[in-house]
Protein backbone atom coordinates (compact mmCIF):
# COMPACT_ATOMS: atom_id res chain seq x y z
CA UNK A 1 0.00 0.00 0.00
CA UNK A 2 2.54 2.27 1.02
CA UNK A 3 4.87 1.69 -2.37
CA UNK A 4 1.62 2.37 -4.44
CA UNK A 5 0.60 5.78 -2.16
CA UNK A 6 4.33 6.96 -2.63
CA UNK A 7 4.81 6.86 -6.71
CA UNK A 8 1.12 9.06 -6.66
CA UNK A 9 2.78 12.14 -6.67
CA UNK A 10 6.15 10.64 -9.11
CA UNK A 11 3.43 9.46 -11.69
CA UNK A 12 1.30 12.58 -11.61
CA UNK A 13 4.33 14.56 -11.85
CA UNK A 14 5.11 12.66 -15.13
CA UNK A 15 1.70 13.17 -16.95
CA UNK A 16 1.74 14.82 -19.99
CA UNK A 17 -0.35 17.39 -21.51
CA UNK A 18 -4.21 16.19 -22.90
CA UNK A 19 -6.66 14.65 -20.62
CA UNK A 20 -8.12 11.02 -22.78
CA UNK A 21 -11.97 11.69 -22.49
CA UNK A 22 -12.51 14.84 -21.83
CA UNK A 23 -13.15 17.62 -24.46
CA UNK A 24 -11.96 21.30 -23.90
CA UNK A 25 -14.33 23.49 -21.62
CA UNK A 26 -13.87 27.12 -22.52
CA UNK A 27 -14.70 29.33 -19.20
CA UNK A 28 -16.59 32.41 -19.39
CA UNK A 29 -13.73 35.34 -20.04
CA UNK A 30 -15.54 37.50 -18.03
CA UNK A 31 -15.25 35.73 -14.58
CA UNK A 32 -12.43 36.38 -12.26
CA UNK A 33 -9.56 33.46 -11.98
CA UNK A 34 -11.59 31.28 -9.15
CA UNK A 35 -14.49 31.79 -10.71
CA UNK A 36 -13.45 30.25 -13.68
CA UNK A 37 -11.83 27.27 -12.01
CA UNK A 38 -15.34 26.72 -10.13
CA UNK A 39 -17.12 26.82 -13.50
CA UNK A 40 -15.14 24.73 -15.06
CA UNK A 41 -14.88 22.04 -11.66
CA UNK A 42 -19.05 22.02 -11.58
CA UNK A 43 -19.32 21.12 -15.63
CA UNK A 44 -17.10 18.46 -14.67
CA UNK A 45 -18.64 17.07 -12.02
CA UNK A 46 -16.08 17.42 -9.28
CA UNK A 47 -17.43 17.06 -5.30
CA UNK A 48 -18.05 20.19 -3.65
CA UNK A 49 -14.93 19.30 -1.66
CA UNK A 50 -12.64 19.16 -3.99
CA UNK A 51 -13.70 22.37 -5.41
CA UNK A 52 -13.21 23.84 -2.28
CA UNK A 53 -9.67 22.27 -1.92
CA UNK A 54 -8.73 23.30 -5.58
CA UNK A 55 -9.61 27.13 -5.08
CA UNK A 56 -7.61 27.50 -2.09
CA UNK A 57 -4.38 26.03 -3.55
CA UNK A 58 -4.34 28.47 -6.52
CA UNK A 59 -5.30 31.13 -4.07
CA UNK A 60 -2.51 30.04 -2.10
CA UNK A 61 -0.28 29.55 -5.50
CA UNK A 62 -1.33 33.25 -6.57
CA UNK A 63 -0.09 34.84 -3.43
CA UNK A 64 2.87 32.85 -3.16
CA UNK A 65 4.00 34.34 -6.11
CA UNK A 66 2.25 37.78 -5.32
CA UNK A 67 0.84 38.08 -8.85
CA UNK A 68 -0.73 41.09 -9.56
CA UNK A 69 -2.40 40.00 -12.71
CA UNK A 70 -3.70 36.49 -15.04
CA UNK A 71 -0.37 37.32 -17.71
CA UNK A 72 1.57 36.09 -14.72
CA UNK A 73 0.53 32.77 -14.56
CA UNK A 74 2.28 31.91 -17.94
CA UNK A 75 4.19 30.69 -18.10
CA UNK A 76 3.92 28.10 -14.89
CA UNK A 77 6.25 25.26 -15.14
CA UNK A 78 8.82 27.26 -13.49
CA UNK A 79 6.35 29.25 -10.80
CA UNK A 80 4.38 25.62 -10.28
CA UNK A 81 8.05 23.52 -9.34
CA UNK A 82 9.25 26.46 -7.22
CA UNK A 83 5.74 26.24 -5.45
CA UNK A 84 5.67 22.73 -4.63
CA UNK A 85 9.69 22.63 -3.87
CA UNK A 86 8.56 25.19 -1.29
CA UNK A 87 5.83 23.13 0.25
CA UNK A 88 7.69 20.29 0.81
CA UNK A 89 11.20 21.91 1.80
CA UNK A 90 9.63 25.16 3.58
CA UNK A 91 5.61 23.68 4.80
CA UNK A 92 7.38 19.92 5.40
CA UNK A 93 3.63 19.08 3.90
CA UNK A 94 3.17 15.25 3.31
CA UNK A 95 3.83 13.71 0.52
CA UNK A 96 -0.35 13.58 0.15
CA UNK A 97 -0.95 17.27 0.72
CA UNK A 98 1.88 18.14 -2.13
CA UNK A 99 0.36 15.58 -4.72
CA UNK A 100 -3.26 17.44 -3.97
CA UNK A 101 -1.75 20.73 -4.40
CA UNK A 102 -0.16 19.38 -7.89
CA UNK A 103 -3.42 18.04 -9.10
CA UNK A 104 -5.20 21.50 -8.26
CA UNK A 105 -2.68 23.45 -10.04
CA UNK A 106 -2.26 20.96 -13.18
CA UNK A 107 -6.17 21.21 -13.11
CA UNK A 108 -5.32 24.98 -13.27
CA UNK A 109 -3.47 25.48 -16.40
CA UNK A 110 -4.99 22.26 -18.47
CA UNK A 111 -8.68 22.75 -18.11
CA UNK A 112 -9.42 26.78 -17.38
CA UNK A 113 -5.99 28.19 -18.74
CA UNK A 114 -5.34 25.79 -21.60
CA UNK A 115 -1.46 26.27 -20.78
CA UNK A 116 1.35 23.20 -21.58
CA UNK A 117 1.82 21.74 -18.47
CA UNK A 118 4.12 19.01 -18.78
CA UNK A 119 7.24 17.17 -16.85
CA UNK A 120 7.59 19.46 -13.19
CA UNK A 121 11.09 18.67 -11.58
CA UNK A 122 10.02 19.63 -7.93
CA UNK A 123 11.76 18.57 -4.70
CA UNK A 124 9.10 15.65 -3.10
CA UNK A 125 7.64 15.32 0.05
CA UNK A 126 8.90 12.04 1.75
CA UNK A 127 5.99 9.92 2.91
CA UNK A 128 6.33 7.58 5.53
CA UNK A 129 5.72 4.20 5.96
CA UNK A 130 2.97 4.05 8.54
CA UNK A 131 0.90 1.18 10.14
CA UNK A 132 -2.63 1.00 10.81
CA UNK A 133 -3.97 2.00 14.35
CA UNK A 134 -6.21 -1.01 14.92
CA UNK A 135 -8.39 -1.79 18.25
CA UNK A 136 -8.96 -4.95 19.28
CA UNK A 137 -12.89 -6.29 19.56
CA UNK A 138 -12.94 -6.09 23.48
CA UNK A 139 -11.33 -2.28 22.86
CA UNK A 140 -14.14 -1.77 20.06
CA UNK A 141 -17.02 -2.91 21.98
CA UNK A 142 -16.12 -0.40 25.01
CA UNK A 143 -15.79 2.59 22.36
CA UNK A 144 -19.15 1.81 21.17
CA UNK A 145 -20.89 1.22 24.87
CA UNK A 146 -19.72 4.77 25.89
CA UNK A 147 -21.23 5.86 22.62
CA UNK A 148 -25.12 7.01 21.98
CA UNK A 149 -27.70 7.62 19.48
CA UNK A 150 -26.68 8.03 15.38
CA UNK A 151 -22.78 8.36 16.61
CA UNK A 152 -23.28 5.10 18.30
CA UNK A 153 -24.68 3.44 15.16
CA UNK A 154 -22.62 5.49 12.75
CA UNK A 155 -19.48 3.73 14.39
CA UNK A 156 -21.53 0.26 14.55
CA UNK A 157 -21.35 0.28 10.49
CA UNK A 158 -17.69 1.46 10.50
CA UNK A 159 -16.61 -1.87 12.14
CA UNK A 160 -19.50 -4.20 11.33
CA UNK A 161 -19.09 -3.14 7.89
CA UNK A 162 -15.89 -1.53 7.14
CA UNK A 163 -16.76 2.25 5.44
CA UNK A 164 -15.19 4.92 5.55
CA UNK A 165 -16.73 7.59 7.36
CA UNK A 166 -18.39 9.69 4.17
CA UNK A 167 -19.54 6.37 3.15
CA UNK A 168 -21.55 5.92 5.79
CA UNK A 169 -22.86 9.26 6.08
CA UNK A 170 -23.76 9.13 2.42
CA UNK A 171 -26.09 6.30 3.07
CA UNK A 172 -29.62 6.24 1.07
CA UNK A 173 -32.51 4.18 2.73
CA UNK A 174 -32.67 1.94 -0.43
CA UNK A 175 -28.85 0.90 0.10
CA UNK A 176 -29.87 -1.16 2.94
CA UNK A 177 -30.70 -4.74 2.18
CA UNK A 178 -31.89 -6.02 6.01
CA UNK A 179 -33.16 -9.24 4.43
CA UNK A 180 -29.83 -9.78 2.63
CA UNK A 181 -28.02 -8.79 5.47
CA UNK A 182 -25.68 -6.64 3.16
CA UNK A 183 -25.86 -2.85 2.31
CA UNK A 184 -24.72 -0.98 -0.47
CA UNK A 185 -21.84 1.57 -0.98
CA UNK A 186 -22.70 3.78 -3.71
CA UNK A 187 -19.67 5.73 -5.60
CA UNK A 188 -17.30 5.14 -2.93
CA UNK A 189 -14.02 6.26 -3.25
CA UNK A 190 -12.62 5.76 -7.16
CA UNK A 191 -16.78 6.64 -7.97
CA UNK A 192 -17.22 2.48 -7.45
CA UNK A 193 -19.90 0.67 -6.00
CA UNK A 194 -19.61 -2.62 -4.04
CA UNK A 195 -21.69 -4.42 -1.48
CA UNK A 196 -20.01 -5.40 2.23
CA UNK A 197 -21.80 -7.19 5.21
CA UNK A 198 -24.45 -5.66 6.95
CA UNK A 199 -23.99 -7.36 10.82
CA UNK A 200 -27.37 -8.71 12.18
CA UNK A 201 -27.09 -7.17 15.96
CA UNK A 202 -27.51 -3.60 14.11
CA UNK A 203 -30.64 -4.50 12.02
CA UNK A 204 -32.98 -3.38 15.11
CA UNK A 205 -31.25 -0.01 15.82
CA UNK A 206 -31.45 0.45 12.77
CA UNK A 207 -34.66 -0.34 11.88
CA UNK A 208 -35.83 2.14 14.90
CA UNK A 209 -33.48 4.67 13.61
CA UNK A 210 -35.22 4.56 10.74
CA UNK A 211 -38.64 4.91 11.87
CA UNK A 212 -37.58 8.45 13.86
CA UNK A 213 -36.29 9.51 10.52
CA UNK A 214 -39.15 8.78 8.97
CA UNK A 215 -40.90 11.20 10.77
CA UNK A 216 -38.57 13.64 10.34
CA UNK A 217 -39.16 13.21 6.57
CA UNK A 218 -42.85 12.96 6.50
CA UNK A 219 -42.52 16.52 8.42
CA UNK A 220 -40.19 18.05 5.82
CA UNK A 221 -42.60 17.32 3.03
CA UNK A 222 -45.46 18.61 5.03
CA UNK A 223 -43.44 22.32 5.84
CA UNK A 224 -42.85 22.04 1.84
CA UNK A 225 -39.39 20.54 2.05
CA UNK A 226 -38.25 16.87 1.90
CA UNK A 227 -36.14 16.78 -0.82
CA UNK A 228 -32.71 15.36 -0.61
CA UNK A 229 -28.98 16.47 -2.93
CA UNK A 230 -29.11 13.61 -5.76
CA UNK A 231 -25.85 13.09 -7.69
CA UNK A 232 -25.30 13.81 -10.87
CA UNK A 233 -28.26 14.50 -13.26
CA UNK A 234 -30.64 12.09 -11.59
CA UNK A 235 -32.78 15.49 -9.97
CA UNK A 236 -33.21 15.92 -13.93
CA UNK A 237 -34.14 12.73 -14.85
CA UNK A 238 -36.37 11.78 -12.07
CA UNK A 239 -37.84 15.14 -10.91
CA UNK A 240 -40.03 13.63 -7.89
CA UNK A 241 -36.84 11.42 -6.82
CA UNK A 242 -35.20 13.58 -4.57
CA UNK A 243 -38.55 13.62 -2.15
CA UNK A 244 -38.86 9.96 -1.62
CA UNK A 245 -38.30 7.69 0.98
CA UNK A 246 -35.97 5.48 -0.46
CA UNK A 247 -33.67 8.35 -1.32
CA UNK A 248 -33.61 9.87 2.11
CA UNK A 249 -30.09 9.62 4.07
CA UNK A 250 -30.04 7.12 6.81
CA UNK A 251 -28.02 9.29 9.36
CA UNK A 252 -29.69 13.21 8.25
CA UNK A 253 -28.36 16.48 10.10
CA UNK A 254 -30.65 17.99 12.31
CA UNK A 255 -31.25 20.84 11.01
CA UNK A 256 -31.81 22.04 7.04
CA UNK A 257 -29.19 23.93 5.35
CA UNK A 258 -28.85 26.24 1.95
CA UNK A 259 -26.66 24.29 -0.96
CA UNK A 260 -23.58 26.12 -1.26
CA UNK A 261 -23.97 25.88 -5.30
CA UNK A 262 -27.74 25.77 -5.70
CA UNK A 263 -29.28 27.61 -3.48
CA UNK A 264 -31.67 25.19 -2.66
CA UNK A 265 -33.21 24.50 1.04
CA UNK A 266 -32.53 20.83 2.01
CA UNK A 267 -31.66 18.17 4.76
CA UNK A 268 -27.96 17.28 4.18
CA UNK A 269 -26.54 14.00 6.20
CA UNK A 270 -24.44 14.19 9.43
CA UNK A 271 -21.70 16.37 9.37
CA UNK A 272 -18.06 14.18 9.98
CA UNK A 273 -17.39 16.49 12.61
CA UNK A 274 -20.54 15.31 14.78
CA UNK A 275 -19.03 11.55 14.58
CA UNK A 276 -15.29 12.49 15.03
CA UNK A 277 -16.14 14.44 17.84
CA UNK A 278 -18.18 12.04 19.38
CA UNK A 279 -15.69 9.16 18.85
CA UNK A 280 -12.53 10.96 20.64
CA UNK A 281 -15.17 11.61 23.63
CA UNK A 282 -15.70 7.99 24.25
CA UNK A 283 -12.15 6.58 23.47
CA UNK A 284 -11.14 9.21 26.21
CA UNK A 285 -13.84 8.31 28.36
CA UNK A 286 -13.35 4.53 28.62
CA UNK A 287 -9.48 5.20 28.61
CA UNK A 288 -7.77 3.72 25.37
CA UNK A 289 -4.53 5.74 24.84
CA UNK A 290 -4.47 4.67 20.94
CA UNK A 291 -4.32 7.01 18.40
CA UNK A 292 -8.68 6.10 17.73
CA UNK A 293 -10.47 7.74 14.57
CA UNK A 294 -13.00 6.91 12.45
CA UNK A 295 -10.88 5.09 9.76
CA UNK A 296 -9.77 2.87 12.73
CA UNK A 297 -13.08 1.05 13.12
CA UNK A 298 -12.01 0.19 9.22
CA UNK A 299 -8.67 -0.86 10.15
CA UNK A 300 -9.94 -2.63 12.74
CA UNK A 301 -12.78 -4.63 10.37
CA UNK A 302 -10.68 -5.92 8.19
CA UNK A 303 -7.86 -7.06 11.15
CA UNK A 304 -10.78 -9.28 12.63
CA UNK A 305 -11.51 -10.59 9.15
CA UNK A 306 -8.11 -11.86 8.54
CA UNK A 307 -7.83 -12.96 12.43
CA UNK A 308 -10.61 -15.38 11.30
CA UNK A 309 -9.54 -16.60 8.32
CA UNK A 310 -11.43 -14.69 5.94
CA UNK A 311 -9.18 -14.77 2.46
CA UNK A 312 -7.69 -11.32 1.66
CA UNK A 313 -9.39 -11.09 -2.06
CA UNK A 314 -12.68 -11.06 -0.32
CA UNK A 315 -11.31 -8.51 2.33
CA UNK A 316 -9.98 -6.64 -0.90
CA UNK A 317 -13.39 -6.40 -2.39
CA UNK A 318 -15.61 -5.80 1.08
CA UNK A 319 -12.77 -2.94 1.77
CA UNK A 320 -12.86 -1.74 -2.15
CA UNK A 321 -9.13 -1.73 -2.80
CA UNK A 322 -8.42 -1.23 -6.08
CA UNK A 323 -5.30 -3.15 -5.37
CA UNK A 324 -4.64 -6.39 -3.55
CA UNK A 325 -1.14 -5.00 -2.15
CA UNK A 326 -3.10 -2.24 -0.39
CA UNK A 327 -5.31 -4.82 1.34
CA UNK A 328 -2.17 -7.02 2.43
CA UNK A 329 -0.67 -4.54 4.78
CA UNK A 330 -3.59 -6.03 7.68
CA UNK A 331 -1.49 -9.38 7.54
CA UNK A 332 1.56 -7.27 8.86
CA UNK A 333 -0.62 -6.00 11.44
CA UNK A 334 -1.82 -9.10 12.42
CA UNK A 335 1.70 -10.82 12.63
CA UNK A 336 2.89 -9.10 15.41
CA UNK A 337 2.93 -9.20 18.90
CA UNK A 338 0.63 -12.10 20.65
CA UNK A 339 -0.71 -13.11 17.37
CA UNK A 340 2.52 -13.39 15.65
CA UNK A 341 5.48 -13.61 16.39
CA UNK A 342 6.63 -14.35 20.06
CA UNK A 343 9.63 -12.53 22.08
CA UNK A 344 12.30 -14.43 22.80
CA UNK A 345 11.71 -12.41 26.25
CA UNK A 346 8.70 -14.77 26.97
CA UNK A 347 11.36 -17.99 26.07
CA UNK A 348 13.87 -17.47 28.85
Amino acid sequence: MQGSQSSQLEKALSLQTGRVGFEAVVPNPKLKLLDQVREVLRLRHYSIRTEQSYCDWVRRYVRFHRMKSREELIPGMGKVEAFLSDLAINGRVAAATQNQAFNALLFLYREVLHEPFENVQAVRAKRPIRVPTVLTPEEVGRVITAMSGPPQLVVKLLYGSGLRLLEALRLRVQDLDFEMKQLTVRDGKGAKDRFTVLAEGVIPPLREHLAGVQLTHQEDLAAGYGAVYLPGALDRKFPHAAREWGWQYVFPARDRSTDPRSGVTRRHHLDEGTINKAIKAAVARVGIVKRASSHTFRHSFATALLQRGSDIRTIQELLGHNDVSTTMIYTHVIRQGGTGTKSPLDCL
